[in-house]
């Protein structure tokens, strides 16, 4: 079996998954809510905005705001979608029937994690068809929005080999889901505690998710912001590929 077949395994189950369909709906429900207001606010200020000099433009007040709200949601609805890719497998038996085939882990994470990685993709493209639509017609800055899109997707990617560690980590998709949410929100807030006494910069700058993604959505593209995106991907893959190894050297 090829970690194509596993993907499409698996996004067989997630179409047939009510859960999947409802995060679906009222995510996107709420971002188009989000959207309306945004645009209503933005069209109410054009006068104000007109008489000001290198004044934010759709981009800036509507297009990347949506974004910086999807972002939030995936804190939750990430977590939700991957905290069964394995833990649900393990409790109920079948990841040692998926084993048993001589399928490598890697190919199992690999698999699993692509799957939700194009669930993903569709839930971002739903959101990002709102602010498309409007640009088309207005002077939408395409670069900053490009910008904070690729910054999205990449915390979307990040969020979800986290959640695919973690549960390959335990047996039990709640505590799956639970851990996932506790490590993004420390990831996200791992400098709080050395701003609030006074310390910028440094090493928990940089290791904070936020500092990244923030650069992102501002438009500024770095190597750096994408190498941190691209490191924690790949740390957290093997997490899930060593403790699936792990599993079948036990058995």
């Amino acid at each position: 079996m090829t970690v194509l077949a596993v993907t499409r395994l698996e996004l067989r189950r997630l179409a047939v998954r009510p859960l999947a369909w409802a995060l679906a709906a009222l995510t996107i429900a709420w971002l188009a809510w989000t959207f309306i207001l945004g645009l209503g606010q933005f069209v109410a200020q054009q006068v104000k905005y007109a008489a000001v000099a290198d004044a934010p433009g759709f981009t800036d007040l509507v297009a990347i705001p949506l974004l910086a709200e999807l972002a939030k949601l995936a804190f939750l609805v990430v977590p939700l979608m991957t905290m069964t890719q394995l833990a649900g497998e393990r409790r109920n038996g079948t990841l040692a029937l998926l084993a048993s085939t001589g399928l490598p882990p890697w190919r199992i994470v690999l698999g699993k994690y692509l799957a939700v990685l194009l669930w993903l993709a569709l839930w971002l493209m739903a959101t990002l068809a709102m602010p498309l639509v409007v640009g088309l017609e207005s002077t939408a800055d395409w670069g900053k929005l490009a910008s904070a899109t690729l910054g999205t997707a990449l915390m979307l990617a990040t969020l979800a080999a986290i959640g695919v560690a973690c549960s390959a980590a335990t047996s039990f998709p709640a505590i799956a889901a639970a851990m996932a949410l506790i490590v993004t929100l420390a990831l996200w807030t791992i400098d709080r505690g050395a701003q609030a006494a006074g310390v910028n910069g440094g090493f928990l700058e940089w290791l904070t998710m936020a500092t990244h993604l923030q650069n992102l959505l501002r438009g500024l593209v770095t190597t750096a912001d994408l190498a941190w995106f691209a490191l924690a991907i790949a740390f957290a893959l093997t997490l899930a590929i060593r403790r699936l190894g792990a599993d079948r050297e036990r058995q």
